[in-house]
């Protein structure tokens, strides 16, 4: 009898199990346990880990640079298409740390100013800092567009860059097409214009230096908010462009984003390279160093022209004057150059700006900007911005330095800021991943339990009814 009621308790106790296990795996218990206490952990707050990796990013940051260098200028002059060579990288270290960090009174904001500095890493380069390209004379260019309406200064101008022999294109080593150099042009208009900068470099001025005080939501109150730009240099949004969608300031600055991240949100981050905000998508899956995660990037609509994206009509400055697809037009926020920046090669770009320079051959493995992420924490697993920059060259028949030039958006260098997650961090991040993978399988593991269970249960019963029915089928034989 106490046999039976064994058999039968164990057969009573895995059900009980299993329709808890089922109940718990259709009500994702575990899984919202684990997500609620990541929501509460990852804010911007002193002394967490969070915080840490924000103020002062432990895994290397390089930044990469690959020029475009003319072959054949005179052609050129003449209306025949640009042809260029790609040369690099020439890469440099980047340090980003957050400095001048103050949070207010309740802590749901904290303010920063993020400065970068880059130092030449000759061993990781293609040559150095002194190798020579040729390309297009951005200060003339600039110049020249800005006095194109005013015959006289124009032709005085023009009369000076003949004397000093500037031409639409110039030759300049790395170091100094990146970090400046003294240009004779500006030098002159300086003299007039105290405001004009003498000194000419794609990033001059911003090694070990920053774009400006941000101030960020901690994630205090909403998880969603963590890291989020609430204000750049004191503005909630842009001037520079002509709707509000089109000025908004959305997202992070980039470097950081919110735990539980799902596949069917918008990942929004405000940009002052591009000074704009942008959004990227899921792609698919992704494995780095042993962590899961999920891949994002900017999908072809964010770039796109206004007749695909009519969102981004906001973007075509002056008003409707929109160059096209996989282009934006950044003049207006940089002191008037005319800067056009895109993807390298004109990646997802409209088929004419690949086919009007020869040497552009665009592909999603190297010129696609993507960052794969830890869903649960938010951790940048890898990441790859990639961006091009470029300058609008068209003929100003007030000056005849252009020549015949045909117009065409030429590319000058394109950028790939690349990080890839360190060993320590991974160690962190794997122990995470296991505790995460043991508390959200718990329902399993009992449905596991109640299986055995069960098959013990019926075990069992069996080994109890084959002995009855042996003994049933001698007493006939005992009777005779």
């Amino acid at each position: 009898m106490l046999k039976s009621c064994f058999v039968y308790a164990s057969g009573f106790l895995s059900f009980v199990i299993l329709i808890v296990g089922i109940s718990l795996a259709l009500s994702n218990v575990f899984p919202h346990v684990v997500q609620s206490e990541a929501e509460k952990e990852i804010v911007l707050q002193n002394g967490t880990v969070a915080f840490d990796a924000w103020e002062d990013p432990p895994a290397p940051i390089y930044m990469q640079f690959y020029f475009f260098n003319l072959t054949n200028p005179l052609e050129v002059l003449d209306g025949d298409r640009p042809a260029v060579v790609e040369i690099g990288p020439y890469t440099y270290r980047e340090y980003r740390p957050m400095e001048e960090v103050s949070f207010n009174g309740n802590g749901t904001k904290v303010a920063a100013v993020n400065t970068k500095t880059y130092i030449f890493q000759l061993n990781m380069s293609r040559g150095p800092e002194s190798d020579l390209i040729r390309t297009v004379n951005i200060p003339a260019m600039t110049v020249m567009k800005r006095f194109k309406d005013h015959s006289f200064l124009a032709n005085l101008i023009s009369s000076y860059m003949r004397v000093k022999k500037e031409g639409l294109f110039t030759t300049h080593t790395v170091g100094e097409l990146l970090w400046g150099y003294q240009d004779a042009l500006l030098q002159a208009l300086h003299v007039f214009q105290p405001d004009v900068d003498p000194v000419f470099g794609l990033f001059s001025k911003s090694n070990a230096s920053d774009d400006g005080q941000y101030v960020f939501s901690t994630g205090l109150q909403n998880y969603t908010d963590f890291a989020r730009v609430e204000t750049w240099n004191g503005q909630s949004s842009l001037n520079w462009w002509t709707t509000d969608d089109c000025n908004m300031i959305n997202g992070t600055n980039g470097a950081s984003f919110h735990p539980v991240i799902t596949k069917n949100e918008k990942l929004y981050m405000f940009s002052s390279d591009l000074c704009r905000s942008l959004y990227a998508v899921y792609e698919e899956d992704v494995t780095v160093k042993g962590i899961p995660g999920y891949r994002f990037s900017p999908p072809s609509e964010v770039f796109a022209n206004k007749t695909v994206n009519p969102v981004n009509a906001g973007f075509c400055v002056p008003s409707d004057n929109c160059l096209g697809s996989g282009v934006l037009n950044v003049s207006v926020c940089k002191q008037g150059a005319p800067v056009i920046m895109s993807s390298p090669h004109f990646y997802q770009g409209d088929e004419r700006f690949v086919r009007s320079v020869f040497g552009m051959r665009p592909n999603k493995e190297d010129h696609q900007t993507v960052v794969d992420i830890h869903p649960l924490t938010g951790t940048i697993l890898q990441a790859a911005k990639r961006l091009q920059i470029n300058i609008y060259v068209e003929k100003i028949p007030t000056f005849n330095q252009t020549g015949n030039v045909n117009t065409v958006i030429f590319p000058i260098v394109y950028m790939n800021e690349s990080v890839v997650i360190d060993d320590a961090s991974v160690e962190e991040l794997a122990a995470v991943v296991f505790k995460q993978n043991v508390v959200t399988n718990i329902p399993f593991m009992l449905i596991g339990v109640a299986i055995l269970l069960g098959a013990v249960f019926m075990l069992l019963v069996c080994r109890q009814k084959i002995p009855e029915s042996t003994a049933a089928e001698r007493q006939p034989l005992l009777a005779s």
